[in-house]
């Protein structure tokens, strides 16, 4: 691309058609990307360590009651999660589809001799296995995934469970999806960022599809040498509570929970939810 088709870009553009997601999947961006998920000074790509530590002890004492399970981690990212839980006894599985990503993760699951298994995968496409205690799927991960693709996470998930496993998501909220689609435009210049590693000029623009509940967030990314312009474009789906119990139980989940924070961390309630559910009744034998 060029200028010029900036200028003549789409002035709307329809929800997903132009990209789904952030091109996480491209080494060179996943390197940066691994940068930011390691990074002490944002919350942006992955938690600060205090909050995951807090969250890891919740979803062991008090989620887990401290017994040792066979975990999932879908969206594993750098396994920040799935290391700590393995380091408590467990054994886990993450799957995500950002290589470096997946080489940081098992680098430090080998290096630690941990109980973790790391496969680089699309969601969409890999059989998730069997026997699973507990499904993982955290920071708003199912929200960048079409409805249809994410019932089909979401069927692949529970079939993927043990007889009397649980199922943990955190989920953003309509409130919060439909806050990323209407921020203001604006743009940037860096001398290297997360979209490249060449000085550039960073556009960006959101848009709120009011009848399909959905926020794309656009960017356009000009070299800053050469004038070259790569465009990346990510929509995010909004559910209300009652849709994502409806896409839990049409999954064949019960118990469905709603929690306003993740264990005793506090988290916005304009921007995540966390949802907890099972695979049977509670009461059934």
């Amino acid at each position: 691309m060029n200028l010029l088709d900036v200028v003549r870009r789409q002035p709307t553009p329809m929800p997903w058609v132009e990209g789904e997601k952030i091109p996480w999947h491209e080494p060179a961006f996943s390197a940066r990307m691994l940068n930011e998920h390691l990074s002490q000074q944002h919350d942006a790509a992955s938690r600060r360590t205090p909050v995951i530590e807090q969250h890891v002890a919740w979803i062991h004492h008090d989620l887990l009651e401290n017994q040792p399970t066979r975990i999932l981690d879908l969206g594993c990212g750098p396994g920040l999660y799935a290391s700590r839980l393995a380091r408590r006894g467990h054994e886990c599985v993450g799957i995500d589809f950002s290589p470096a990503s997946i080489a940081y993760a098992r680098e430090q699951a080998a290096a630690e001799r941990l109980a973790c298994r790391y496969i680089e995968a699309d969601l969409r496409a890999l059989d998730f296995g069997a026997r699973y205690g507990l499904v993982m799927f955290v920071f708003g991960e199912l929200n960048a995934f079409r409805p249809d693709d994410a019932r089909r996470i979401l069927r692949k998930a529970r079939n993927a469970m043990a007889e009397d496993g649980r199922l943990l998501l955190e989920v953003s909220t309509f409130e919060g999806v439909r806050n990323i689609g209407s921020r203001l435009s604006g743009w940037y210049s860096s001398e290297r960022g997360l979209f490249s590693d060449r000085p550039h000029l960073g556009l960006f623009e959101s848009f709120w599809d009011d009848a399909q509940a959905v926020a794309t967030k656009r960017y356009f990314i000009v070299d800053a040498e050469s004038g070259a312009v790569t465009r990346c474009t990510a929509s995010t789906q909004a559910y209300t509570e009652e849709q994502y119990r409806a896409l839990l139980t049409e999954a064949g989940f019960s118990n469905v929970e709603f929690y306003p924070r993740f264990g005793d961390v506090e988290i916005a309630q304009k921007e995540f939810l966390v949802i907890v559910a099972r695979t049977r009744e509670a009461n059934s034998e």
